[in-house]
C-alpha cells in the first residue's frame, strides 16, 4: 500500500472489443497486484459500457485497458465520454498494446493518461499509476 493512501489503489484491467489477446492484460494485472494494489480483472470482449459501470461499482482509482486489435481510436474516446457522463473525474483511463505513437499523442490530448507500447518496464507504469492517483485522486 502506498504510505500516502489510507487503502491499496484499485485498478481495472480490461480488453474491450473482440480482441482475444490476453496475455499482455494478465502479466500487467498481476505485475500490479505484485506491487499491493487491488486488481480487478474484467476478462475478454468487453464493451466501454461494461468497463466504466464496473470501474464505477468497484470504486477504482485507475482503468487500464489493453487494445491490440487497432480500435483504439474508437474505445478510448468512447470509454472517456462514459466517463464523463458518469463524473468520473478523478480516475485515470490509461492503457497500452499496440498504438502508433501519432495516435496516442491524439488519445492523451484529449484526457487519456500515458499510454504504454510493449516492452515497457513494469516499475513504469506502477509508479506512473501511483503517482497519478495521490496526485488526482479525491478521497
Amino acid at each position: 500500500m502506498n504510505k500516502t493512501l489510507n487503502r491499496p489503489i484499485r485498478v481495472l484491467v480490461a480488453k474491450v472489443g473482440l480482441d482475444g489477446h490476453d496475455r499482455g492484460a494478465k502479466v500487467i494485472a498481476t505485475s500490479l497486484r505484485d506491487a499491493g494494489m487491488e486488481v480487478i480483472y474484467t476478462g475478454l470482449r468487453q464493451t466501454p459500457e461494461m468497463v466504466v459501470n464496473t470501474a464505477l461499482q468497484e470504486d477504482v482509482d485507475a482503468i487500464g485497458i489493453s487494445i491490440l486489435s487497432g480500435a483504439h481510436m474508437t474505445v478510448f474516446p468512447k470509454i472517456m465520454t462514459l466517463m464523463k457522463e458518469k463524473e468520473m473525474t478523478d480516475v485515470l483511463l490509461t492503457g497500452g498494446g499496440i498504438i502508433p505513437e501519432k495516435d496516442m499523442q491524439k488519445l492523451q490530448e484529449s484526457g487519456v493518461g500515458t499510454l504504454f507500447p510493449p516492452g515497457t518496464a513494469m516499475a513504469t507504469i506502477v509508479s506512473y499509476i501511483q503517482d497519478w492517483v495521490v496526485t488526482n485522486r479525491n478521497f
